[in-house]
């Protein structure tokens, strides 16, 4: 990823750096949907000039792909944290899923935004690229989880995979961090729901 340019703009109301432009270009591409919004729409709810934000990104394609990396990255920062870890192949399935959910609470705008992509411009073609490496990534470890007798094999590895990232991924759709639950009990949560569900009988 580039490095973050934060000189503040120049021109228009000051304090805006990126982080604060990105904010809340972010929260406007949720509300109104990425396409319908235009870099006047943005000017208008920053109360800045156009120019101001084009001192901070190129173009809003490139406010885009700044946004939806900052939940990509958190993604597979958390599935390297996997490839470093000793034990089974379904424990390190499982503390995905729980640093999945904590990305999902810490980065909620950025991830609601990444699972609205469709894939009609640039950098919306590159953030589905990066999911579906993850989702390799997921089902690899399925796959090594039913190889250890863990999961179920009665299920194809990569519709677990889908299956157990759509409940992740279904937070947002309802989950709100102010006065909702925390990311530790949410991740409890959906673990035992998942899980319970995945892991293979034992045969009492």
């Amino acid at each position: 990823m580039p490095p973050t340019r934060t000189t503040p703009a120049r021109r228009g109301r000051p304090g805006y750096d990126l982080e604060s432009l990105l904010s809340v270009a972010v929260k406007v591409f949720n509300e109104r949907g990425y396409e319908a919004t235009s870099m006047e729409d943005l000017s208008r709810k920053l109360g800045i000039t156009k120019s101001a934000i084009y001192h901070h990104v190129a173009s809003k394609d490139e406010l885009l792909r700044i946004a939806v990396d900052r939940a990509l990255d958190g993604l597979f920062e958390a599935a390297a944290e996997t490839t470093v870890m000793s034990g089974k192949a379904i424990d390190r399935l499982e503390f995905l899923v729980r640093r999945s959910v904590h990305v999902l609470v810490d980065r909620l705008p950025f991830v609601t935004l990444l699972l609205r992509v469709r894939g009609n411009t640039k950098a919306e073609r590159a953030a589905l690229a990066r999911r579906r490496e993850f989702d390799r990534l997921v089902t690899e470890l399925v796959l090594q989880a039913e190889a250890e007798g863990d999961i179920r094999p009665d299920v194809d590895p990569a519709v677990t995979a889908r299956l157990l990232f759509g409940l992740v991924n279904s937070l947002t759709e309802w989950y709100r961090p102010r006065g909702g639950m925390g990311a530790d009990a949410l991740a409890d949560a959906v673990c035992k729901i998942a899980f319970d569900g995945l892991r293979q009988p034992t045969g009492d």
